[in-house]
């Protein structure tokens, strides 16, 4: 699912913000104390991208926009450099891109055609960035109710089958014969660092 989606850059106007998820803590730091906020060991940060479009005589009551395609990239830190090669893979260079003003974002001009980047208190993120914060959201209730246990090595996996089917929303049932396509195209690079392989069985 991630391979098929890595074919494809978000275009037009993108929201971008950071998630942190939960996941289980490395045997190697279960003895330190845990850190809160952005350092703590159980919290794996993640770049949501969301590619929003214009709707055309939207009805009443319902958004001007509406989310097209989404992509999640679980990263090692927020620092700039590490958003630039992100953004760079992952969205096209004409994208007009929003994002609050975290010094994570603050060199992301250079790589999109225009970077907005504001002050956003708590309680507007919403009304601000409103399609990356519902699937953050989305992401996040999924995981909580099927996974108790995550484990932060398999978190990318989790985030490309999400993506992967939010992005075909609209398929149907033509979705699971497009999958069996993809599966049969990609070699797998899936490899378990508890059991050492990479076949099932």
């Amino acid at each position: 699912m991630g391979k098929r989606d890595s074919e494809y850059q978000l275009s037009g106007q993108i929201e971008l913000d950071n998630a942190f998820i939960t996941t289980l803590i490395n045997d190697g730091q279960k003895d330190e104390d845990l850190k809160r906020g952005v350092g703590s060991q159980n919290k794996s940060k993640v770049l949501v991208m969301t590619e929003r479009v214009v709707v055309a005589n939207p009805k009443s009551g319902k958004k001007p926009k509406k989310i097209n395609h989404i992509k999640m990239q679980v990263v090692p830190d927020l620092k700039a450099n590490t958003a630039v090669e992100i953004i760079k893979e992952q969205i096209d260079s004409k994208a007009e891109l929003t994002t609050d003003d975290s010094k994570t974002y603050y060199k992301l001009k250079q790589v999109v055609a225009s970077h907005e980047s504001q002050v956003i208190k708590p309680e507007d993120l919403q009304k601000m960035l409103p399609w990356v914060h519902i699937s953050i959201a989305n992401i996040k209730r999924l995981l909580l109710d099927m996974h108790h246990q995550l484990k932060k090595e398999y978190l990318q996996y989790y985030l490309n089958e999400f993506c992967y089917k939010f992005n075909r929303r609209y398929f149907g049932e033509k979705m699971f014969d497009r999958l069996v396509f993809a599966a049969a195209k990609y070699p797998t690079d899936f490899k378990s660092r508890v059991y050492n392989r990479s076949l099932c069985g």
